[in-house]
């Protein structure tokens, strides 16, 4: 007889990444340069400065990485002015999406999110045998009236990605301030800002504030967006130090490797990265949109690094004819809306080039 998993995982469907380039080029056999669109990753690269540093710690990999991140942390709390008591460092961000839960959801507990969150916040409630609430959309944006609405007694997560990943939309300051202010004592509020960066200086709420009025919030930062660190996995969350405290108690030790925490360190110091990468998304935004209306393809305006379209096509078949000419998109069935595809803004070079192969594909 064989061992049975836990019952609550009969609910769970393990989480599906973008499609690497490494396993295209295996499946089809492609020699050319394969694009891929389906991640988000950073079009403008890694930080150079982060490059540097990484490459002169290569020598002590040998070593254990440093448990509590310490410069690290206290580099991120000068950044952004908090205390490093406010700081949980983490194998990405991602990771504090299921510590959270393992910190604080029970059986029955609810978790509560937008039905087109990230999809490691329905897993990780799942996981944990929560009930998962998801509260439809409205106008591609997380609904928080009628999220508030479903708070229950049993209520003790509620999870906002803010930008939205997928759709690309975010909440404003009056929206999300209001919104956090409503919610009873006793729920975890997580806002999770992968794509803070790239809104930063617009109507965009100034969520630390909620932290240091010691509210029910932990505030999920990642470095593999707009610093170009998704392969060396690191990201970090912000909360009271009661709620640090007992997420870090859920913990694996060493979680965040010696190359993360040497490469962000160095990352957070070069802003000439930073804004070129805003530049090049921003210039990429604008062709593409410009190029999706002149082609009468519906999209969602965006405040990332990516776009969400409607293809006017089967988007599994436009997927895999795109894949055919060295491209790689992610398709959106997944997220409930099977119409739609998401896009990461790339380089010129690899915008026009997308774009040449889905009017071919489109023709």
């Amino acid at each position: 007889m064989s061992v049975e998993p836990r019952k609550a995982l009969n609910n769970v469907r393990p989480y599906v990444p973008g499609k690497p380039i490494e396993e295209l080029r295996r499946e089809l056999g492609i020699t050319e340069e394969i694009i891929k669109l389906a991640s988000n990753e950073s079009s403008a690269g890694t930080s150079p400065k982060a490059l540097e540093a990484m490459r002169d710690s290569i020598k002590e990999m040998y070593l254990y990485p440093d448990d509590e991140c310490y410069y690290v942390k206290r580099g991120i709390a000068q950044h952004i002015g908090v205390a490093e008591e406010n700081l949980i460092m983490a194998n990405g961000s991602v990771e504090l999406i299921l510590y959270a839960p393992l910190a604080y959801l029970s059986p029955g507990d609810e978790f509560i999110t937008g039905e087109q969150a990230f999809l490691i916040a329905k897993i990780s409630a799942n996981v944990m045998g929560a009930t998962f609430i998801a509260i439809p959309e409205k106008n591609y944006t997380h609904d928080l009236n009628a999220i508030r609405d479903a708070v229950s007694e049993r209520t003790k997560i509620i999870y906002l990605d803010n930008p939205c990943n997928p759709l690309g939309t975010k909440l404003g300051t009056k929206e999300i301030e209001d919104f956090v202010y409503s919610i009873p004592d006793g729920i975890l509020i997580m806002l999770d800002e992968a794509y803070y960066e790239f809104v930063k200086g617009e109507d965009f709420p100034n969520s630390i504030k909620f932290v240091k009025e010691n509210k029910n919030v932990l505030i999920l930062r990642t470095f593999s967006k707009i610093y170009g660190l998704a392969g060396a996995r690191i990201g970090y969350g912000i909360a009271p130090p009661k709620i640090v405290s007992d997420i870090r108690k859920t913990r694996i030790p060493f979680n965040v490797n010696r190359l993360g925490q040497i490469g962000a360190l160095a990352a957070l110091n070069d802003e000439e990265h930073v804004r070129r990468t805003i530049k090049v998304i921003k210039e990429g935004k604008e062709y593409l949109t410009k190029e999706f209306k002149k082609m009468d393809i519906f999209y969602i305006p965006s405040c990332t690094n990516f776009i969400t379209l409607k293809p006017g096509m089967d988007v599994k078949k436009l997927f895999l004819e795109l894949q055919k000419k060295g491209i790689i998109i992610r398709p959106l069935a997944g997220y409930g809306i099977p119409e739609f595809c998401r896009v990461t803004i790339g380089t010129m070079e690899q915008n026009q080039r997308f774009l040449k192969a889905f009017k071919e594909v489109l023709a």
